[in-house]
């Protein structure tokens, strides 16, 4: 049985809702890492410091959850950040091995410099898409909320494709 008919043609992959999003991310990261670079800084450095930013003292656990990644990500990340004198590590008044993590001065005035130049793109963006940039916005809104409550969107294998071993 021939199922390569069942897979999408090329084009059809444009009216997909999460293959767009994919496409739009990919380009919104390059033009980012591309602002970015000038300041010594990645993208996944950029997020990191921001949350940070956000909630002082997060540990490294509880912040790879919250940016998507693996602790070991993440504990790259530090290492780098605080190498070079943006981030640093305090031991956590009551668990003294957990390390809670805090922006340095340096650390503040990079991220300032690099939220100036993601701010510069969003308003490039905005600028481009007008008065649509609210409802996109809105619209990106409502998909975060229906992924976020997972059993709001049934998903898996289509049925009678349950084992392909």
């Amino acid at each position: 049985m021939d199922q390569s008919r069942d897979v999408p043609e090329p084009s059809a992959l444009r009216q997909r809702v999460t293959w767009a999003l994919r496409r739009a991310e990919f380009a919104v990261q390059a033009i980012k890492e591309q602002g970015l670079r000038p300041l010594g800084l990645a993208v996944p450095h950029y997020s990191l410091l921001m949350a940070i930013h956000a909630e002082p003292g997060l540990a490294g656990a509880e912040l790879a959850r919250r940016l998507g990644v693996t602790p070991q990500a993440v504990a790259s990340l530090v290492a780098r950040l605080e190498q070079r004198g943006h981030l640093e590590r305090r031991a956590h008044p009551r668990h003294g091995h957990v390390q809670e993590l805090y922006l340095t001065e340096d650390g503040r005035e990079l991220l300032r410099l690099a939220d100036a130049v993601i701010s510069q793109i969003e308003q490039q963006i905005g600028l481009e898409l007008g008065d649509e940039t609210t409802r996109l916005v809105a619209l990106l809104e409502r998909v975060i909320d229906l992924t976020a409550d997972r059993s709001a969107l049934p998903f898996g294998l289509p049925e009678g494709n349950e084992d392909r071993s």
